[in-house]
């Protein structure tokens, strides 16, 4: 009896020691909040039948042409929809800090080299700030203590502030509007007065953001297909 005793104050000791936040609105039809972001962006290119033509004589001094992934940051707002107590409908609008990093690879006269070509590599930036305008549908997991977890995924439309021709003076001249796919997953963390939910999404531009005839000589007709692409973490509170 002592011990059926001990084990029943024990379990409610730890049932009154566990405490259900409130924070997040969850059940409210509309909530707000606000969450800064970090990513690390590049651009998908693809290279022109002319450039993959060894005979093409305008691109015989072209090596290569890669992208790389550099960092940057966004901020925004949450305005959450409840469609149900696991799906909601977002909309995040925030304004992202771009910087697109890229190499031009040339062949050289080099006299040191057993065949007489070097290689130089040129480096060439893109910077953009973008207004965006996300629509996510947010599946969520069944409550557990103060913790759920959750998957997103949506479209985002993408809009450059500077015009486009200042955008053709860069080295790799873009377009001005996209419209990305975008994938992720989170979890949301219920603490006394806030709900913190960070989160890792996955964004794909759907648009040939590709402006023929701006980009830098020493490529012009290399590249046929340029798309963004970024990895970014999300800290969201509401």
């Amino acid at each position: 009896m002592c011990l059926l005793f001990t084990q029943s104050q024990l379990v409610q000791a730890q049932q009154k020691s566990l405490i259900f936040n409130p924070s997040g609105s969850d059940n409210q039809p509309l909530s707000y909040g606000f969450f800064l972001a970090a990513h690390n962006s590049s651009l998908r290119i693809k290279y022109s039948e002319n450039f993959l033509n060894p005979n093409y004589p305008l691109l015989g001094d072209v090596r290569a042409i890669m992208p790389s992934f550099s960092p940057g940051f966004a901020l925004g707002f949450l305005v959450t929809a409840r469609l149900h107590d696991q799906v909601n409908l977002m909309f995040t609008p925030k304004v992202g800090f771009y910087e697109y990093r890229t190499e031009l690879q040339l062949f050289t006269n080099d006299p040191n080299a057993i065949n007489g070509i070097g290689i130089s590599t040129v480096p060439l930036l893109t910077e953009e700030t973008l207004v965006e305008m996300p629509l996510l549908f947010k599946y969520k997991s069944q409550r557990f203590n103060n913790t759920r977890m959750f998957f997103i995924g949506g479209v985002n439309g993408q809009f450059r502030t500077k015009n486009q021709e200042e955008a053709n003076e860069d080295p790799i001249a873009l377009k001005g509007t996209d419209l990305a796919l975008e994938m992720g997953l989170g979890f949301d963390l219920y603490f006394r007065y806030f709900k913190f939910s960070p989160e890792i999404r996955f964004s794909h531009g759907m648009m040939n953001l590709h402006q023929e005839g701006y980009s830098d000589n020493r490529m012009a007709g290399a590249i046929s297909d340029i798309r963004r692409k970024s990895i970014t973490v999300y800290l969201n509170f509401q």
